[in-house]
């Protein structure tokens, strides 16, 4: 099967896709003097970006690996998260924290979704 990168360079691929499977990590580059908050809404903005150019959307997350630099953020971003999910869709995470390579930013993400059929083979 073939494996599908999508903007690949030297060191990462925005997104990989095997076997209608897709993983892909964003990170607030937006605005990196942004609280949780806004890091948060970034990220799923740019998440949303991803899932599109896979034929894919966020009813299709699979898992999510949240590193957090400060477990006192945990609750900012919870909110955020509960309410950009839609019902009943939330998919399965593990939240970790972490030191980040850039010292600005609050959260990081990686994705794991289900991609659309031409993703397949």
């Amino acid at each position: 099967m073939k494996i599908h990168r999508i903007n690949p360079c030297k060191r990462w691929s925005d997104i990989t896709v095997f076997n209608g499977i897709a993983t892909f990590t964003e990170v607030a580059d937006t605005d990196t003097s942004a609280d949780i908050k806004g890091q948060v809404l970034q990220i799923f903005e740019q998440a949303e970006a991803s899932l599109a150019l896979i034929d894919s959307d966020k009813s299709r997350i699979l898992a999510v690996t949240i590193y957090i630099t400060d477990f006192a953020n945990f609750d900012a971003l919870n909110e955020i998260w509960d309410e950009w999910f839609p019902q009943n869709c939330a998919p399965s995470r593990a939240c970790v924290k972490a030191e980040l390579v850039d010292p600005d930013l609050l959260v990081e993400m990686t994705f794991t979704a289900a991609a659309g059929e031409k993703y397949l083979s």
